[in-house]
């Protein structure tokens, strides 16, 4: 049986950019199996992708092919890239979309960020990690468009890959990638935990970069837009108004129960919440 597919892009499924980048795929394997992570990442938003990706790759079989194509670059010199894991295939333009996936695989540490950043720094992967560069054409359509590389280079790539095809087949092997800094949470001088909103979902959750076991373990006051919140429900429906539970991401989000937090209290990705003991 051939491989999984996952595609994640910022195409939105309005056009027919998704549609074509299947077929493709089917032409090239037709007993590919193909599905969808996500098509509504906001156009251009690296980050966004990022931690999408990050929280739903860890559910696919193993041998999985992640396809994913949010490439505000695309048509520069930037990289496109195949990196192998332990577990799956990830296809995308180096430009930082992969800095989660290599951030926890990767053993050498860097020093994480206490603020939300896409400043790109070139990183080297560890043994356990393999990349290459796609740079053989004989492997891409015949006539590649500069605006639409995720139809003409990556969608016959990940259908080539599917059938077999090893990775070295597709370019030079290369030992470096882009990522970003991920962002942690931090003690301030006072000895509150400080975090940032790192992603509003369909609903207006609001989703920290806290996780369950950065939390104090005593009873705690989560400070956001003036407004407090005490200590954590278990599930949304738990509390009246505002609450503070653990998501299915395994991060700490903001939740209104029948309604968008993100819309209540005005808040943005990037935007800083603070914990204290209760």
């Amino acid at each position: 049986m051939a491989p999984v597919i996952a595609l994640t892009t910022d195409f939105g499924i309005g056009d027919a950019y998704v549609g074509s980048i299947k077929g493709v795929i089917l032409t090239i394997n037709p007993s590919a199996t193909i599905t969808d992570i996500c098509h509504s990442v906001e156009p251009q938003n690296i980050f966004q992708a990022a931690f999408i990706l990050s929280t739903a790759q860890h559910y696919f079989p193993e041998g999985t092919i992640h396809l994913v194509i949010v490439d505000p670059e695309v048509g520069s010199q930037r990289k496109a890239v195949i990196l192998k894991t332990p577990s799956a295939f990830f296809l995308a333009p180096d430009n930082g979309v992969l800095s989660y996936i290599i951030d926890e695989l990767n053993t050498a540490r860097v020093a994480p960020s206490q603020s939300i950043t896409t400043n790109l720094e070139r990183r080297e992967l560890d043994i356990s990690l393999g990349a290459t560069a796609i740079t053989n054409p004989d492997f891409w359509l015949q006539s590649v468009s500069p605006t639409f590389h995720g139809r003409d280079i990556f969608a016959p790539v990940a259908a080539h890959l599917s059938l077999g095809v090893p990775p070295h087949k597709f370019g030079e092997s290369i030992n470096c990638l882009h990522t970003f800094r991920i962002p942690r949470p931090f003690k301030d001088t006072g000895g509150k935990l400080i975090g940032h909103i790192l992603h509003i979902d369909n609903f207006g959750n609001l989703i920290t970069n806290i996780r369950n076991s950065d939390l104090p373990e005593k009873e705690f006051i989560m400070e956001t837009a003036d407004h407090h919140i005490h200590g954590l429900s278990q599930f949304y429906s738990q509390s009246n108004g505002l609450a503070a539970i653990i998501g299915s991401s395994g991060y700490l989000e903001i939740v209104l129960k029948n309604g968008s937090a993100a819309a209540f209290l005005n808040i943005k990705v990037r935007d800083e919440v603070r914990l204290r003991g209760g």
